[in-house]
């Protein structure tokens, strides 16, 4: 068995990789394996940071989109109590579609995203969402985003946890 290093970038701040081919044993063809070393990096830069107004406009603008042109109307609504699987379903799409957003239309490569989504009716009651987390105050910070219609009022909770 033969092994070729190549190593492709070590000055960047980007993961440095090694390329290790390796022929099969049964003399198949050749395999690639990627490996990746540390970079060292213990803080993003200016450009990289999670910064909570940015993503709260992102966010906003989300939930906004959502339910404007909104699938949810009062006859959903009253039957929400009886099938409570199709809020259910709305809430896990809608914290993937927040979090495709947040990682699309900022540049955190190297955080890791969080969504809290919570949905309900407006009804005249009150709510009270809370949070605790323990976290490097320097990297990672969180954003709260609530939005209502006529309906239903909407939590979103954001975190960027910057990942070294």
């Amino acid at each position: 068995m033969s092994i070729v290093l190549i190593i492709v970038s070590t000055t960047s701040k980007s993961p440095s990789t090694i390329k290790v081919a390796e022929s099969d044993i049964n003399k198949t063809g050749q395999a690639t394996k990627d490996i990746i070393l540390p970079t060292y990096i213990l803080a993003p830069s200016e450009d990289e940071k999670f910064y909570p107004s940015k993503v709260y406009k992102v966010v906003y603008e989300t939930l906004s989109k959502e339910f404007d042109d909104s699938k949810v109307d009062e006859k959903w609504i009253d039957d929400w109590a009886d099938f409570g699987d199709d809020f259910e379903d709305l809430t896990k799409d809608l914290a993937d579609k927040v979090k495709r957003a947040v990682k699309e239309k900022l540049n955190v490569p190297r955080y890791k995203i969080i969504v809290q989504v919570t949905i309900g009716q407006r009804k005249d009651q009150g709510v009270r969402i809370t949070s605790r987390c323990l976290w490097d105050t320097s990297t990672d910070n969180y954003t709260a985003v609530n939005y209502q219609n006529e309906h239903v009022w909407v939590s979103a909770l954001v975190f960027g946890l910057y990942t070294d």
